[in-house]
């Protein structure tokens, strides 16, 4: 008799690479239910609208489903009354759905143990000393980690999503978790395009409205895409495209110069125009995986990314991209430098690149996993 399989995840509350990862183990599983602290389907994929969901007594409460960090005090034991029952249960975690209590075995894809724990200024941000996050998570702190490692020690099998998640969590929890690198499909690049209206007359020397730099983010300070701005600031022949949204957008927009340009809320058949239309992407974050180059790649335009955390797993140097030093200003235009006397990418070996991450060698390892898990004493 097939084992149930179950599929645990902190909350499905955005449309980000996590999400995306759970949709590859439900494609692995399909008959599995899903168990999560938070579910706002206008937020995230309309492709969970099919499967049975399950969430947790908090749900009810629309500011948390909206903005699940304005319930941070309270997470830690509401997931530990999320309990499942299954016989396999599949926990993709960033600090949350590790926790989830069942009488089966547990499998978690760890994206990252704990940031507010363990990475607190990537959480953070530029909060100030006395601001309440800030407080709250101080006063929290001493208590979580001691719940957080408890949680995790619930576990069967961890698994890391790169190389520097995986030294994480060997640093955090003593856990040796093998790598599975999340899938990805180069099938984003098939499909319509459509140019972005906020862009008409938006034209490079040439007249053309393509060939901009890009940048595909989430608008928070850790991300840095305050310092790719202020790098094109110096170099006004070259145009940045900024998609993304988050808590930095106003200012992001206040401080850009003429020749960038911040947009969100893009259609699929947009962004497709926005990849193929680029001169190469910048990644300037210390990312723990790294799929934008792979959706870049898809395109075959290829990357700028600083040399650091997953880029190093996802960009083989001179081959679908290449690296600055810093995240900073100066590196990153020495690094547009690069690339502009580089010359033509061959886009042949850009897009071979981007596939050797498929869906389907991830779902392949995936099972053989799972398999071995279960019939495990």
């Amino acid at each position: 008799m097939a084992p149930r399989i179950a599929i645990a995840h902190d909350y499905l509350t955005q449309r980000g690479g996590a999400e995306r990862l759970v949709l590859s183990i439900c494609r692995a599983f399909p008959d599995a239910e899903i168990h999560t602290l938070f579910y706002e389907p206008d937020q995230t994929y309309p492709d969970y609208r099919d499967k049975v969901i399950h969430t947790s007594g908090l749900n009810r409460i629309g500011a948390f489903r909206r903005d699940p960090r304005k319930a941070l005090p309270l997470l830690a034991a509401a997931a530990s009354r999320q309990r499942i029952d299954a016989d396999v249960v599949i926990a993709s975690s960033s600090g949350w759905a590790h926790a989830f209590p069942t009488q089966g075995k547990k499998v978690v894809y760890c994206h990252s143990p704990a940031r507010w724990l363990y990475l607190p200024e990537d959480y953070l941000g530029e909060a100030g000393r006395f601001d309440p996050k800030r407080l709250a998570l101080a006063g929290l702190t001493p208590f979580l980690k001691h719940w957080d490692r408890r949680a995790a020690m619930t576990a069967h099998h961890y698994l890391g999503n790169s190389t520097v998640v995986s030294k994480r969590i060997r640093r955090v929890y003593g856990i040796d978790a093998p790598t599975l690198f999340p899938p990805f499909s180069p099938d984003v690049a098939e499909g319509p395009q459509e140019p972005i209206s906020e862009l008409a007359g938006w034209a490079g020397a040439d007249g053309s409205e393509g060939g901009h730099y890009l940048v595909v983010s989430r608008l928070q300070p850790y991300k840095h895409v305050d310092r790719v701005i202020e790098a094109f600031r110096e170099l006004p022949d070259r145009r940045l495209l900024v998609i993304g949204k988050g808590p930095e957008r106003e200012r992001l927009l206040a401080s850009a110069p003429n020749n960038v340009r911040l947009v969100e809320g893009l259609t699929d058949a947009q962004m497709r125009w926005a990849y193929a239309n680029a001169a190469a992407l910048i990644a300037a974050s210390h990312e723990d995986f790294g799929l934008t180059p792979l959706e870049a790649g898809a395109h075959g335009v290829p990357t700028l990314a600083l040399r650091a955390g997953g880029y190093m797993d996802t960009i083989e140097d001179q081959t679908n991209g290449t690296f600055f030093e810093e995240a900073t200003a100066e590196s990153i235009r020495a690094g547009v430098g690069v690339m502009d006397d580089h010359g033509p990418w061959d886009t042949t070996s850009v897009t071979h690149r981007a596939g050797q991450f498929s869906e389907e060698k991830f779902i392949a390892d995936l099972h053989q996993i799972v398999g071995r898990i279960a019939g495990s004493r």
